[in-house]
């Protein structure tokens, strides 16, 4: 058994034990269900740098990046940075994150923010709702064409928008279609963890106009963005690269001031 399907395995158990104790109703009962989104998807397309950034303390690749972080003022410090929205992990057992964490950047900023999770029931989705995500994110490579659709026309209906993540050329080809916002690819292969830019290169043609591209993981470098760029990339999803120093937004300040 791989790392992600321990993760799957892992998630479903935890899913079903929040169904158990917290019922749909008390989620649909937020002060936050109602609440209209901010969308992601066009604030990547009319930005110059389209940087989402990440927050993540830890991750089974790395183990500890960051433990040491106040969410609600990274939030605030990657808004004043300039970046186009930010990714909250949730998953507690492998990343450290939690739904506490989604509400804190809530609580801190106006910009979209994304619910990174591993999304396995319409039920996550709901929580994405109640806890003030803007965007949720669906993984291919755990979901079937079937499960893609109902999980994603299921946000649309609760006003959150999607995110769609690919590994390779079969993911993408189950992927895509119109209850989308944005397609990104996954540099990293969630099998072994190797990274390589060339993933996004290789798949960017492939992906159709219509959709705003992300790309995700092992994006470090200024010159990365701007190769990226050429290939129609307008979403670049940085988590390591800013938690991994004592100060996530100042590092991602000089990063955009850079890229400017």
């Amino acid at each position: 058994m791989n790392i992600l399907d321990k993760i799957i395995a892992d998630k479903r158990k935890e899913v079903d034990l929040k169904k158990s104790i917290i019922p749909k109703s008390q989620l649909e009962q937020s002060v936050l269900f109602d609440r209209t989104g901010n969308s992601l998807a066009k604030a990547l397309r009319n930005s110059t740098t389209g940087i989402i950034a990440e927050h993540k303390r830890r991750s089974p690749s790395k183990d500890t990046i960051n433990q040491n972080t106040n969410v609600g003022l990274v939030a605030r410090d990657y808004q004043n940075a300039g970046v186009s929205g930010m990714s909250v992990l949730t998953d507690i057992k492998y990343f450290g994150g939690s739904l506490e964490d989604l509400l804190l950047a809530r609580a801190s900023v106006m910009m979209p923010l994304l619910r990174k999770e591993f999304i396995i029931n319409e039920y996550q989705i709901l929580e994405a709702k109640a806890f003030g995500a803007d965007a949720i994110l669906l993984i291919a490579a755990v979901l079937t064409k079937a499960e893609i659709k109902t999980f994603s026309e299921f946000a649309k209906s609760l006003g959150l928008e999607v995110l769609l993540e690919v590994h390779n050329q079969e993911e993408l080809r189950k992927s895509v279609m119109p209850s989308l916002d944005m397609l990104g690819v996954n540099n990293r292969n969630l099998k072994t963890f190797e990274v390589s830019l060339e993933t996004s290169k290789s798949l960017s043609i492939q992906i159709p106009d219509d959709f705003v591209k992300v790309s995700e993981s092992g994006i470090s470098s200024i010159e990365a963005i701007r190769d990226l760029k050429q290939y129609g990339y307008q979403g670049f999803l940085i988590g390591e690269n800013f938690m991994k120093t004592d100060n996530p937004g100042k590092s991602a300040l000089e990063f955009i001031k850079k890229l400017n």
